[in-house]
């Protein structure tokens, strides 16, 4: 059993919550960000945030092509909320200069169930997570307005997909991260995991 190093993309957003979900997942987590530690993780998560804030900071820090680059060889990656709109090939609303990783074929929409304040958690069935329901904490969530012939629907909520899988790619509109409950990082541990034998 290898544990793998999977990195958090700490240029914004709740990296501690996600370093201490992937501990308790089996993983041997850390910060990036810079290139040089990208290069030396098997997997990576884009944490929930600021799509925009963080897509400005990945070109400010030269992150950005090589997480393309990292992406397009196969390096599995996860991404919650803004880290979902990071992996979308398209952004249907997207705000001046916004920039995305892509890698999953699907247009995803911003801030798609409401602002702030209209945050909420609800009860999310996820395919390939067992033991029941994940509670969904969804703060200005996105959601998936469409997906292309390969990306995996594995949970939908109000009609719309909040959680995708195309090949080593996984992304939620929620954070998982935020309560205590692991098992969405233990299926992407699982995933960097297999992809590293």
């Amino acid at each position: 059993m290898t544990t793998p190093a999977i990195g958090v993309l700490a240029l914004q957003g709740d990296v501690r919550e996600h370093l201490a979900a992937l501990e308790a997942a089996g993983a041997a987590a850390r910060t990036v960000r810079r290139p040089e530690e990208l290069a030396g993780v098997d997997g990576l998560v884009i944490p929930g945030g600021e799509s925009t804030t963080i897509s400005k900071l990945a070109n400010a820090f030269g992150l950005m092509e090589p997480l393309r680059e990292r992406v397009r060889s196969g390096m599995p990656v996860y991404g919650s909320c803004a880290g979902m709109i990071m992996l979308a090939d398209k952004i249907l609303d997207p705000r001046s200069g916004q920039e995305t990783v892509g890698g999953i074929d699907m247009i995803v929409r911003r801030n798609a169930f409401g602002r702030q304040n209209e945050s909420f958690e609800a009860s999310v069935d996820v395919a390939g997570v067992g033991g029941g329901p994940v509670e969904g904490v969804f703060i200005r969530a996105p959601w998936v307005e469409s997906t292309g012939a390969d990306v995996e629907v594995l949970a939908v909520f109000d009609g719309h997909p909040v959680a995708v899988r195309q090949g080593r790619l996984l992304a939620t509109a929620f954070h998982p991260e935020l309560t205590g409950d692991h098992r969405v990082h233990r299926l992407f541990t699982a995933m960097v995991r297999s992809a590293v034998r």
